[in-house]
């Protein structure tokens, strides 16, 4: 929390802009990157080249002509016509990480910093950021007098004001030939589309998720990868569309946090298709344990009844039957005998029959 809205509060508490995350300053942005060489003596003047955000997390680097830079200063900068105003996030060597992790290369034609803004052109861009609000009312009626099935999701003035940009979300593919035309009469201005996903309108959104904590993607996560129902069968989860969607309607983020772990423990166990060769018949796979690392088989002509091994024993019968042999049977294996899991379902079944004996007091 960087801006004085944040800062400034009664009780020592922060008052709050209420933004969530698109206050004017950015600082209150999930997408800035840690700096981890801002305490080293490592001069910026070795790499010539800053990163500078704008509004919605849109990152841009531009080249520096000998401008004294420092992190979190606003900065005026090239645009294809006229300028903009963004805050300066990261400088010196990290940004040639960052250009790399995204692809852009350093000898690219980039646009350069012109300089520091002045109060005039700091008013003028803080009465546009007001105006986007009343803009954003303004484009989604006349989106829906056209009848278009898209949703206009934010509004970003260039801070000049010869161009704004309209994000929106779409299922499908939207025709915008009449929508820029009159875009253009109402608002007067040059006019550029970017489509976002429905991931990224949700990270500015925020909310709260069904874990009861900020949303990952609102907070921390500058990572949005794609997540697979896979991830979900993976981790033996029920592939419930109402629990694993998250506040987008996508699968949830979360998916991916533990699923390195769950594939490197699922390396020491049989495929799913695997199964055991027995002299009293085949043998299928019906349930997993990784974190016990236990396995339970069941024969096919009676699947009523299951098997519990450990992987120890289960690696003794896929070598026998890598061997052209079938092994003897699976209760030679098992850690618990039939008639015990027998006994232990038949007791769990009847445990509320029992009459408590009343305490009497000494």
């Amino acid at each position: 929390m960087g801006c004085n809205s944040c800062n400034k509060g009664s009780n020592g508490l922060p008052r709050g802009c209420n933004n969530n995350g698109n206050c004017a300053s950015g600082s209150c942005g999930t997408f800035t990157v840690f700096d981890w060489l801002a305490d080293i003596s490592i001069s910026s003047d070795l790499f010539k080249i800053v990163e500078v955000r704008f509004k919605n997390g849109r990152k841009e680097y531009f080249r520096n002509n000998d401008l004294e830079v420092s992190k979190g200063n606003p900065i005026i900068t090239e645009s294809e016509k006229g300028y903009d105003i963004g805050e300066i996030t990261l400088t010196g060597e990290l940004v040639k990480n960052q250009m790399k992790k995204k692809g852009i290369n350093i000898e690219d034609d980039l646009l350069s910093l012109l300089r520091y803004p002045n109060e005039k052109e700091i008013n003028k861009w803080q009465a546009l950021i007001k105006k986007e609000s009343e803009v954003q009312i303004k484009a989604r009626q006349i989106a829906i007098e056209l009848g278009l099935k898209m949703k206009i999701s934010d509004v970003e003035f260039q801070a000049d004001g010869s161009k704004v940009i309209f994000y929106y979300t779409a299922e499908g593919r939207v025709d915008f030939r009449e929508l820029i035309k009159r875009y253009a009469r109402e608002f007067k201005t040059r006019i550029e589309m970017k489509q976002v996903g429905l991931r990224e309108e949700a990270s500015r959104l925020g909310g709260i998720g069904s874990c009861g904590r900020e949303l990952c993607c609102s907070t921390w996560l500058n990572d949005l990868r794609k997540v697979n129902t896979s991830s979900a069968r993976y981790q033996k989860l029920s592939i419930n569309p109402q629990k694993l969607a998250g506040q987008c309607g996508k699968l949830k983020c979360c998916l991916n946090y533990e699923l390195e772990t769950y594939l490197d423990a699922l390396k020491d166990f049989p495929k799913k298709d695997f199964k055991v060769k027995t002299k009293k018949g085949i043998a299928i796979l019906q349930k997993t344990d990784i974190f016990k690392k236990r396995v339970w088989y069941a024969y096919k002509d009676n699947f009523m009844q299951w098997f519990e091994f450990d992987l120890k024993s289960l690696n003794r019968m896929i070598d026998i039957n890598k061997s052209d042999k079938e092994v003897s049977s699976l209760e030679d294996y098992t850690l618990i005998s039939s008639e015990e899991t027998i006994k232990a379902f038949e007791d769990s079944i009847t445990r509320f029959d029992r009459k408590k004996r009343k305490k009497y007091a000494q």
